[in-house]
């Protein structure tokens, strides 16, 4: 018994010597097995994560929802990351990307302010090896790694709609539709205007609906909003119903409604489905929403961002063509959802908005009676 455990332990012993490798100059020495060693070479270390949100005027979202749920995902997969916010400054974008590059990012996900500036940044980032991930706006011309949104179309087509079913429940004859516009220079812009464009154009064109008139609002800018659709309630004072790219465009139109005794009368769409827009719906003043899942989209975009960061090349599930380019770009695009005053308590449900920030004071009972447990 004795011969058997002095064998064994002189086995042992040659395995650690086998094992034990010399250092440097110093002679210093390392145990690591080989077994470690293997799962050490088997997982590299990632890499680092760059994020631009574009601003947080335009939509309250970047900073209550994208930054959010993009830091948890992150900090999940134990990666390292730098979120930023370039408040709508072309020349702070391109200063915050080169930083980010600099100090390290090895992955860069982008929310352009416009293509041009996008495609320089991405530009950029390629030719230093940095991967890159358009995040919710197609950067076009830009041949990003990745795309990663929602179908923006079906965005605008839910807002065509939402529209049409307002003006009907009201029982509006031949109303004159004015549209607030996004921003000229996104692309999801034109996307939205596509949807909301093949449910409206068919009801002008057959004179069912009269075609008011119609703004584009520079940078998503809701002061500018407000100015522009006073402008055109002025000259068109029959206005029967706004399609509004936005919540925050639609709320400029409802405080101009509202200075003319028009608010509650005159349907006005939105999307991103904001706190202000959801009690603008609960008070009547708004008519529907667009819901997006940012939390799906968030952790989808922070999938593909570890696995670069990781230097694996992951799949997307599509791809959408750059209308620049002619290319195909590998895509996630998530399903969007109309939301009215009936359904408000489905994104208190899903946890984008909370009942504590949604149901304050006066819209305490319209919650109770929205079924907003």
């Amino acid at each position: 018994m004795r011969k058997g455990i002095l064998s064994l332990t002189a086995a042992a012993a040659a395995l650690t010597l086998g094992l034990t490798a010399c250092g440097g100059d110093g002679g210093q020495t390392s145990t690591t097995t080989s077994a470690e060693a293997s799962a050490e070479a088997s997982q590299p270390a990632a890499g680092k994560i760059g994020v631009i949100l574009p601003d947080s005027k335009s939509s309250a979202r970047w900073e209550t929802a994208d930054r959010k749920y993009l830091q948890e995902a992150f900090e999940a997969a134990g990666v390292e990351y730098d979120i930023q916010n370039a408040q709508n400054d072309k020349t702070a974008f391109q200063t915050i990307a080169d930083q980010m590059i600099t100090n390290g990012a090895t992955v860069l996900m982008i929310v352009n302010l416009d293509s041009g500036t996008g495609k320089t940044v991405i530009d950029k980032a390629r030719s230093q090896g940095v991967a890159t991930i358009d995040y919710d706006r197609l950067t076009l011309g830009g041949n990003a790694a990745y795309y990663v949104s929602f179908d923006n179309e079906k965005v605008g087509q839910l807002q065509g709609e939402g529209l049409s079913k307002c003006l009907a429940d009201k029982g509006a004859e031949k109303p004159i539709v004015a549209y607030l516009n996004g921003s000229p220079t996104d692309n999801n812009a034109t996307l939205f205007k596509q949807g909301y464009d093949g449910v409206l154009k068919p009801k002008f064109d057959s004179g069912e609906y009269v075609k008011g008139p119609e703004q584009s609002v520079p940078d998503w800018d809701n002061t500018q909003a407000g100015t522009l659709f006073e402008q055109m309630l002025t000259s068109e004072p029959k206005i029967a119903g706004v399609l509004s790219a936005n919540d925050g465009l639609g709320n400029a139109a409802i405080t101009v409604l509202k200075k003319n005794n028009l608010n509650g009368k005159v349907p006005v769409t939105g999307q991103d489905a904001t706190v202000q827009g959801l009690q603008n719906i609960l008070a009547g003043d708004q008519c529907m929403t667009v819901y997006k899942a940012v939390k799906k989209e968030a952790d989808a975009a922070a999938k593909l961002a570890v696995a670069l960061a990781k230097g694996e090349k992951p799949a997307a599930s599509g791809s959408v063509k750059d209308p620049e380019t002619g290319q195909d770009v590998p895509a996630e695009l998530l399903d969007p959802q109309a939301i009215y005053a009936e359904n408000v308590k489905d994104v208190v449900a899903d946890g984008y908005v909370t009942k504590e920030e949604l149901c304050t004071g006066d819209f305490a009972d319209k919650c109770t009676e929205a079924g907003i447990q």
